[in-house]
């Protein structure tokens, strides 16, 4: 082909995205890129007043730089977006910023037969899940993004993890049963940061008894039980389960226990509950 035609088709496909839409998904400060006759194509993400907007979305190029966030991807539309990568079983570390997670795989061998390594990574725009949970993650040749928990999982097993840590016992006081190589790990690596962040006066997840016995009481009176909580800045992480130990992660506001989210489609109407409501709302009382 003369180069002049090649140069003048590169020009049209670029001319025709100008006018597409394309899916695809965006953390904080970061870029977002799509695919068009083999070439990727990267933009930064020019919306007002949403800098710090992360999730998935479509998007539709300004230029040859920059792209604006139309609206928010449907959950149909993420999940054909996802199917098209290679999905691991990854084990969740610990918070890195935003909604980015550190996580080892649940399964070394099989990340290094499908990947070529064994490391811990980092996966974007996890949703609903905490340290030590087994999720379902995409791998698109160079990010691991967030499918959903892992539902062949063990939940009790991360329960006692979690319990566990709040006791700092180490690997050779585990008395956990079915803990693989991989998920032992992982403990370590989390016990060994708590301690390092305790140490140095710079622990990030503080409460006090008392915050626990809040959350405690308001789950019981509910009818539910708490598991675990962690310390997200403003709110809580809440891990809880209903009186028929059903299994749920809402984020819950410190001053009044508000649910900011429930962890579960309350069309929008999360914040009308609090705490203890949302045990009776899910289990259907209300």
């Amino acid at each position: 082909m003369d180069i002049n035609d090649l140069i003048n088709q590169f020009a049209n496909e670029e001319a025709k995205l100008q006018n597409t839409l394309f899916i695809a998904p965006c953390v904080q400060g970061g870029t977002v890129c799509t695919r068009v006759n083999g070439l990727v194509y990267r933009f930064k993400v020019a919306n007002n007043n949403q800098e710090d907007w992360e999730g998935w979305g479509l998007f539709k190029p300004q230029d040859a730089q920059t792209a604006r966030l139309e609206q928010e991807a449907d959950l149909a539309a993420i999940d054909q977006y996802l199917q098209l990568f290679k999905a691991m079983r990854m084990l969740l570390v610990f918070n890195v910023q935003h909604s980015t997670w550190l996580a080892y795989p649940a399964n070394t061998s099989d990340m290094q037969q499908r990947l070529g390594f064994v490391k811990p990574m980092l996966i974007h725009l996890v949703q609903n899940a905490t340290t030590f949970d087994q999720v379902v993650a995409r791998w698109d040749g160079s990010t691991f993004w967030f499918e959903t928990l892992d539902r062949r999982s063990d939940p009790f097993i991360a329960d006692d993890m979690r319990l566990a840590l709040t006791e700092y016992q180490l690997l050779t006081q585990l008395q956990i049963k079915n803990l693989t190589p991989e998920m032992k790990t992982v403990y370590d690596m989390v016990l060994n940061k708590e301690i390092a962040a305790f140490m140095n006066n710079t622990y990030q997840h503080t409460y006090t008894p008392t915050d626990r016995l809040r959350l405690e009481r308001a789950l019981e009176t509910g009818g539910g039980s708490l598991q675990s909580f962690t310390d997200q800045g403003n709110y809580w992480q809440v891990e809880w389960r209903t009186s028929n130990g059903e299994a749920h992660i809402s984020s819950i506001g410190k001053n009044d226990l508000t649910v900011l989210s429930s962890g579960i489609c309350l069309d929008g109407e999360d914040e009308k509950f609090d705490l203890q409501s949302l045990v009776a709302v899910i289990e259907g009382r209300y």
